[in-house]
């Protein structure tokens, strides 16, 4: 047998550069670089095999340099999701809490079921120097470290304590990361000692391999359960999930639609599926959800729900689909998904599926008078939306008006990212998306600091396209230190950094909650109250934007904030629109309901208050059986 001595570390860099996916014939890289910070981890380790790889050419695996272990990781999975999971890169920190920094991370890839591989340093396996520096001294045994943390929030989780073992890991890593239904974040440990360990490879380790992507074929069975129920309902809906986005179904999706006349409500993951102006779209669902949607979604009767996992905010924690006799049909490449609301699942590629239902219901379609209701509701939708984009508030704008600048400034594959705060539930009513790469919110974690570290991989993985990284103050405040990353790889992104000096969704949250938004402001602690209730806090983001690296625009008015959009969309260069609006809204009208408990006993007349609302709100909530 031909063997290849190479250390373990210099081994992982050179199967990863061999490794590609395929899906309908088209073959790409699967791992094309690695993100790193390094410490006495990993710097002779991988650091080294990096290094070796690009000043030799043995392997090609680029590298490149973040400044936060967490945003690292958001720039893999933010590149994944633009890649239709078939791709993502690795990501290598040191050890503890270089590596615990990539915690987060990893369940946001996991949660949102995107594929990222991390490779974090792990202590001596030999054990000859513990305890080292950083690391943790368990006494309930010797083989525990900070790393055993990713095993709950990881797909696939080992530690590599000796060099041969790498083999059948790095294998099944590869399995995982490219099982659209198991796929999320991969975490292969590597102990200092391990990673500068020799050892003769074989040389078929390192072939060119191909991880062939499929498409599961619906069961024919399944297929006509699920279209004898449509072809029975009156009043049925279609909730469209990101399934539908990475299975490249959205050309089938609106077919199927024209065909049946079936409204087509999105999740934020779903959203721009169907253009937001097609006649069967009724845009976003559920707690923050639209007009339109949110009330076909009361009276429907078939729910068919493609790639979604129905999370709360989906359903509006189980009391958006109000009709008592809904029933669920579930188009799925995950059982843990379709099964769930007592549905008929049809477990199967997006795209096949609905081509498949499509042939089974042809001919049929919803009646007219159904056809009219959606037309009528989708038109009081707009009114909403156009009075929320113009509203005329001062003397600092309303978040919605400055959404609807945007809106209008924008072309349609313009990449809009956000994941956090108050923003998202404004977005997924009032963001008119016609291109499914266009709207980038992650709520599933719905992290703060995912935003600035996502524009650096999105922009990556499709430099075609403008990327406009939404964010206010509370996330840029986390993590913006990507705006680094973003100058030295030379990556033009457009920051919209909206700063309203607290914390507005959690603010409006607890003021509805009965808790006063206490702890929801940036203000100086008052002497007399003894609250965080002063002034406002002398806080200049433009200017930390500025230092970081990046143009700063300022903009005060929405005229002036449509202006300095023109001029960021002419740059060459990462560059930041900074824009103030007011804390207190106004935010477009609530079509929903989201279950967060509220103190069931309390001496603040606000809270008992808030607490009879929430008994009352809760009597519509219900298991869906």
């Amino acid at each position: 047998m031909n063997t290849v001595r190479l250390t373990t570390a210099q081994a992982l860099v050179r199967f990863l550069a061999g490794q590609y996916s395929e899906r309908d014939g088209q073959e790409q890289r699967l791992i094309p670089g690695v993100w790193g910070i390094f410490g006495h981890g990993n710097v002779a380790g991988l650091g080294q095999a990096l290094l070796q790889a690009a000043t030799t050419g043995e392997a090609d695996l680029p590298y490149y340099l973040a400044r936060n272990e967490q945003g690292m990781v958001h720039a893999s999975v933010a590149y994944a999701k633009m890649r239709d999971r078939l791709a993502t890169f690795a990501c290598t920190a040191s050890t503890g809490p270089g590596s615990t920094n990539m915690i987060t991370g990893a369940a946001l890839a996991t949660t949102n079921r995107i594929p990222v591989l991390l490779l974090p340093s792990d202590m001596f396996a030999t054990r000859v120097a513990e305890p080292v520096l950083q690391q943790l001294e368990d006494s309930r045994g010797g083989d525990v470290t900070v790393n055993d943390a990713f095993r709950a929030v990881s797909k696939y989780f080992d530690r590599i304590s000796r060099p041969e073992q790498l083999i059948p890991a790095a294998l099944a890593a590869m399995r995982v990361l490219t099982d659209p239904v198991e796929t999320g974040a991969v975490t292969l440990a590597l102990p200092q000692d391990v990673q500068a360990e020799a050892y003769d490879w074989p040389a078929g380790f390192f072939r060119r391999r191909v991880w062939h992507i499929g498409r599961p074929v619906p069961e024919p069975g399944a297929v006509e359960r699920a279209a004898r129920l449509l072809r029975g309902a009156k009043r049925p809906l279609i909730v469209a999930g990101g399934g539908i986005v990475y299975s490249g179904a959205e050309t089938e999706l609106r077919a199927f639609a024209e065909a049946t006349g079936i409204p087509v409500a999105d999740t934020h993951a779903g959203k721009g599926a169907v253009p937001w102006d097609h006649p069967c779209a009724v845009g976003g669902i559920g707690s923050t959800g639209a007009h339109a949607a949110d009330e076909l979604a009361r009276e429907a009767d078939v729910v068919l729900g493609i790639g979604t996992r129905y999370s709360d905010f989906t359903t509006a924690s189980h009391t958006v689909f109000g009709n008592p006799d809904v029933t669920f049909v579930n188009l799925n490449v995950a059982r843990l998904d379709a099964v769930k609301h007592s549905a008929e699942p049809l477990i199967a590629d997006a795209r096949l599926g609905i081509q498949a239902l499509a042939g089974a219901l042809d001919g049929w379609e919803v009646d007219q008078e159904y056809r009219d209701r959606t037309r009528q509701l989708i038109a009081r939708t707009r009114e909403i939306e156009e009075q929320c984009f113009i509203v005329g508030h001062g003397p600092r704008p309303a978040q919605t008006e400055i959404l609807g600048a945007l809106n209008d400034v924008l072309d349609d594959r313009a990449v809009v990212i956000n994941a956090a705060g108050s923003m998202p539930g404004d977005l997924q009513q009032l963001w008119r998306a016609r291109d499914p790469k266009a709207y980038h919110v992650e709520y599933a974690y719905s992290c703060m600091g995912y935003e600035v570290a996502a524009g650096v991989g999105a922009k990556m993985a499709d430099p075609t396209r403008e990327v406009v990284v939404l964010v206010g103050d509370g996330s840029y405040l986390m993590m913006a230190q990507e705006i680094v990353t973003m100058v030295s790889e030379g990556l033009k992104v457009v920051i919209v950094l909206v700063q309203n000096h607290g914390f507005a969704s959690i603010g409006a949250l607890s003021e509805s909650l009965g808790s006063q938004r206490f702890g929801t402001k940036y203000r100086f602690r008052n002497g007399r109250s003894g609250l965080l209730d002063g002034d406002v806090l002398p806080v200049d983001l433009a200017a930390n934007a500025s230092s970081l690296g990046a143009d700063v625009l300022h903009a005060t008015t929405v005229a002036e904030f449509r202006s300095a959009m023109e001029k960021a969309k002419a740059a060459d260069r990462t560059t930041v629109v900074h824009v103030e609006t007011d804390l207190y809204g106004p935010n477009p009208p609530a079509h929903g309901w989201w279950d967060v408990p509220v103190s069931q006993a309390s001496t603040l007349d606000s809270t008992r208050e808030a607490y009879e609302t929430y008994a009352d709100r809760k009597l519509a909530q219900r298991h869906y059986l």
